[in-house]
């Protein structure tokens, strides 16, 4: 072989050779960069694709119930109203079953106005005042269950004054479409301060006795109201019940002197406690 030609094979041995090498390092460089590529890429889809969990606000705020609130009594109205009642009993010489000679005579009297405001649709809040006076002056009973049982009651005399202070908050729903017929629930924050005097007998065996009692009561009424005219409604509540506190003293005979305390929830319809009266809508 001639020097040219051996020259000319070992530099295309020795090119052939770097070519393989810079291939091979080509390869090895692109490997990682095309991992890097690929993790860029992975992390931007994963960002882009996962879903935020809904808050319970707006899973709410997807459910529809189709229900609309109707207007019985709009924002901005007053309402002004109360109750009053009377009743009285006189009774001489009076015989009833087993009850002989009843002379009995006494009344109850209550007034209570009444002051609201709706600061929204169907919402009002108000306060009350309310009066109420009973009085009973026994003369005579006799109780007669047979010869050898029987039971008598002469000059017997009970007065109680009641001051009671209540603020409530009261909602109205309307029955159907009715702009007449509705309505309502209350929630009641009541203070009753009450007097009274009861006495027994006559001269050496009289015996009177003071006392006072203070209530505290949370509960919660019904009630229905007719719209008579645009403007003037009748109305019908009943107490359903609530937690109360009382405490008081007592004094007899202006020696002997007591308290009480006492406290209780009761959740029964009490129909002796239901309310007729007239509330006009300003």
């Amino acid at each position: 072989m001639s020097r040219k030609y051996i020259l000319a094979l070992g530099l295309s041995l020795l090119f052939a050779s770097s070519s393989a090498y810079a291939q091979e390092d080509a390869e090895i460089i692109n490997v990682p960069a095309e991992i890097d590529t690929i993790e860029v890429t992975r992390d931007t889809t994963a960002t882009d694709t996962t879903e935020v969990p809904m808050s319970y606000a707006q899973k709410r705020g997807m459910i529809s119930r189709d229900a609309v609130k109707k207007v019985f009594i709009p924002k901005g109205q007053w309402m002004a109203g109360g109750q009053i009642a009377w009743n009285q009993w006189d009774n001489d010489n009076l015989n009833y079953l087993v009850v002989k000679d009843i002379n009995f005579e006494g009344y109850t009297f209550s007034v209570g106005p009444y002051l609201g405001y709706f600061f929204a649709n169907n919402m009002a809040a108000g306060v009350r005042f309310s009066y109420y006076r009973n009085f009973i002056n026994l003369g005579e009973l006799d109780l007669n269950l047979g010869d050898d049982f029987n039971i008598g009651l002469k000059d017997l005399y009970y007065l109680q004054h009641n001051y009671e202070t209540t603020a409530f908050m009261r909602s109205y729903l309307p029955l159907g479409d009715s702009k007449i017929f509705g309505l309502f629930g209350e929630v009641q924050l009541n203070y009753t301060y009450s007097e009274g005097r009861n006495s027994t007998g006559q001269g050496e065996t009289y015996t009177g006795v003071y006392g006072s009692t203070n209530t505290m009561e949370l509960g919660l009424a019904g009630g229905m109201a007719v719209f008579l005219t645009d403007y003037l409604a009748a109305e019908v509540m009943l107490n359903v019940g609530g937690f109360h506190f009382k405490w008081g003293e007592q004094n007899t005979n202006n020696i002997e002197t007591g308290s009480k305390n006492s406290s209780g929830a009761n959740f029964r319809i009490n129909l002796f406690s239901i309310k007729f009266g007239v509330t006009y809508y300003l």
